[in-house]
């Protein structure tokens, strides 16, 4: 019986890394919170691998109350403390403040009319992007679109989201899919959406 060919990148001894693999990474998400959350987490990774994060990511959601921005925002000095002693997360104060001001930016979009999920698939016109890369090294780190969905986060107050992290932001959220060609999940994830296209598009150089 033949085995599933995947990418290289998940262990196939670790269940939790290839359950990832094939049931959520580069699988188009449309939802503003789960997007929101992904986008916290990968700001949380920087300088980590991301199976850190997974391992860590239930008592992530315990800790920062399912990623309600509509919470986060509101978080006090006192509850930012409280996360620094939480050993069952990533203990920087730096990244714990800045999802409380990226949460903040988050409501200020939404303020504004903004859909937090239309902002940021617009940035790869609103489909799915699909690469045919034959090799994990041909695989970029970041993009043009990356580094300027970096730019325009950056503009409205979001913190930890370089070009990198937002590359690897779009390959799990399957704003591209960057699944080999020869893995089994290559070209599974372009399939027609509910939003369908793009949505009206705003600056990308403010």
């Amino acid at each position: 019986m033949n085995e599933l060919v995947r990418c290289p990148w998940p262990s196939p001894d670790d269940a939790l890394y290839v359950a990832y693999h094939d049931t959520e990474w580069g699988v188009p998400e449309r939802d503003p919170r789960a997007l929101f959350e992904k986008l916290i987490l990968d700001g949380f990774q920087a300088g980590l691998s991301w199976i850190t994060i997974l391992r860590k990511r239930d008592n992530f959601r315990r800790a920062f109350d399912g990623f309600e921005p509509e919470k986060i925002a509101r978080y006090t000095a006192k509850k930012r403390a409280a996360l620094m002693q939480d050993a069952g997360i990533v203990r920087n104060q730096a990244k714990i403040d800045a999802a409380v001001k990226s949460a903040q930016s988050f409501l200020a979009m939404r303020d504004e009319g903004l859909d937090f999920s239309d902002f940021l698939w617009d940035f790869v016109g609103g489909e799915v992007k699909q690469n045919h890369f034959d090799h994990w090294k041909k695989v970029p780190a970041e993009t043009a679109e990356s580094a300027a969905m970096s730019k325009a986060l950056r503009a409205r107050g979001f913190n930890f989201v370089g070009p990198t992290i937002c590359y690897a932001f779009m390959q799990a959220v399957g704003m591209v899919d960057d699944h080999l060609v020869t893995c089994f999940r290559h070209g599974l994830s372009k399939k027609p959406t509910a939003k369908g296209r793009a949505t009206k598009r705003h600056s990308r150089t403010k």
